[in-house]
């Protein structure tokens, strides 16, 4: 389990425990910014030092927007679940161009897709597998760090996260810049994934699988 797993475990703990968001992030130096997305489906009940401390009116309109909007959060996602049914083959096919539209280079016939969020990562994955016959040992990784991540953490992570063996991640790149530093400071705790293929001598993954790619782009924008 990583430093960052055990500040969200000890976020929800504190939260289950009915404390505020500003004596959360008083305790673990987390933004009230972060602490909305890490609980925002975690039920609040205000304790009694909370109570105390910003008062009982106060404590009960934070309980009742909390309760509403979880009630809110798990009728959308039950009314989003009917709405995508079965994912077929096809979905994925055409899921798989709109990811690369948004996050994939799409220059000088390279192959790639960067986030920071691995589950988007996993998804170009799959879609390189099913959509395009790629194989594990087709796909190579590059991290883009900061200095405050920890290395092998890092790459711990993103190995375990996409199931890409570090044998086939390139060199980390740490991104040094000042103007840089500070304003990324914390809010990338792996930092970002840039996602790449090698054709391994197969002509059809290499840079003709990039212009079969951008064709089905231009498909799909026209």
């Amino acid at each position: 389990m990583t430093h960052r797993d055990d500040l969200h475990n000890k976020v929800i703990d504190l939260r289950k425990k009915g404390y505020s968001y500003n004596y959360i992030s008083g305790e673990t130096g987390v933004s009230k910014s972060t602490l909305s997305g890490w609980l925002s489906t975690i039920a609040y009940k205000p304790n009694k030092e909370t109570v105390d401390k910003i008062g009982k009116a106060r404590a009960a309109s934070g309980y009742a927007k909390s309760k509403q909007k979880i009630e809110s959060i798990n009728k959308a996602e039950k009314e989003a679940k009917n709405d995508i049914g079965q994912i077929t083959k096809r979905d994925l096919f055409m899921l798989g161009i709109g990811l690369y539209i948004g996050e994939g280079t799409k220059t000088h016939d390279i192959i790639r897709v960067i986030n920071s969020d691995p589950k988007i990562i996993k998804l170009a994955i799959n879609w390189f597998e099913n959509a395009c016959g790629l194989k594990l040992e087709n796909f190579r990784m590059r991290i883009h760090l900061y200095p405050d991540n920890d290395l092998n953490e890092c790459l711990d992570f993103w190995a375990n996260a996409s199931g890409i063996p570090l044998t086939q991640f390139q060199k980390t790149q740490i991104d040094l810049r000042k103007d840089k530093k500070l304003s990324k400071r914390g809010k990338l705790p792996y930092g970002t994934a840039h996602l790449s293929i090698k054709s391994n001598g197969a002509k059809e993954f290499g840079v003709f699988l990039s212009r079969r790619i951008n064709g089905w782009m231009k498909e799909v924008l026209k």
